[in-house]
């Protein structure tokens, strides 16, 4: 998978950048620092920090060893949690296509009273996923793109935070002011982003850092 160059003021921000506009998290490239950057003195001689950003892929095991071992780990995570929940591989769903994000290894949790396992906004789930990710990676040595939903929280969620993005720039378009969503991850702002990509009367960006990282709905000038 091809390498993506970001510049911006500082290194964090320039990969930031490069996460959002792949749509993944930290823990899903590798990241070169090309350029440091400097700020200069009140403005001048600022040089801007340049990153080399590059998504990882799976390399050694295939993708069927990867998901059972993955199964087996998720499946002892959850019984650590004390969750009652059957663990069920499953063919990604067409979101995953929709936003660019290629996988062979989807599973869905089902049972009961399982809203621990999402959290508010899909946190736990989230830190799930990761904790998952890194458990078969040390375990296999490879990265393979692993993800998990619960009784299709995520596909509900990708829904509405495209009913929410539409209905975002409508107001925002309305009113002539920008729109702040709530803090979301970078999957979830890169279904914005994708939602309102060719909204001829808005646009899009994130700000902030980390967690509190969110998106902005802008009218066009």
């Amino acid at each position: 998978m091809e390498s993506l160059e970001v510049s911006a003021r500082t290194v964090e921000e320039a990969i930031q950048l490069a996460l959002d506009q792949l749509g993944v998290d930290r823990e899903e490239v590798e990241v070169s620092v090309v350029k440091e950057g400097k700020p200069g003195i009140l403005g001048l001689g600022a040089d801007q920090a340049v990153v080399r950003v590059t998504p990882l892929v799976s390399t050694a095991e295939p993708a069927s060893d990867v998901a059972g071992t993955a199964k087996d780990a998720l499946e002892r995570l959850i019984d650590l949690m004390g969750v009652a929940g059957s663990v069920t591989p499953q063919e990604p769903p067409d979101m995953q296509e929709e936003l660019g994000i290629t996988t062979s290894v989807f599973f869905d949790i089902r049972g009961d009273d399982l809203g621990i396992l999402i959290g508010r906004r899909g946190q736990t789930l989230t830190s799930l996923q990761y904790i998952l990710r890194l458990i078969v990676g040390h375990q296999t040595k490879v990265w393979e793109p692993i993800f998990i939903d619960v009784e299709g929280y995520k596909q509900r969620r990708y829904q509405g935070l495209q009913n929410l993005a539409r209905n975002m720039a409508e107001q925002a378009e309305a009113k002539g002011v920008p729109f702040t969503l709530e803090p979301m991850s970078a999957y979830e702002r890169r279904i914005v982003h994708l939602a309102l990509a060719e909204h001829p009367r808005v646009t899009t960006e994130s700000i902030g850092q980390g967690e509190a990282r969110r998106v902005v709905i802008i009218p066009r000038k």
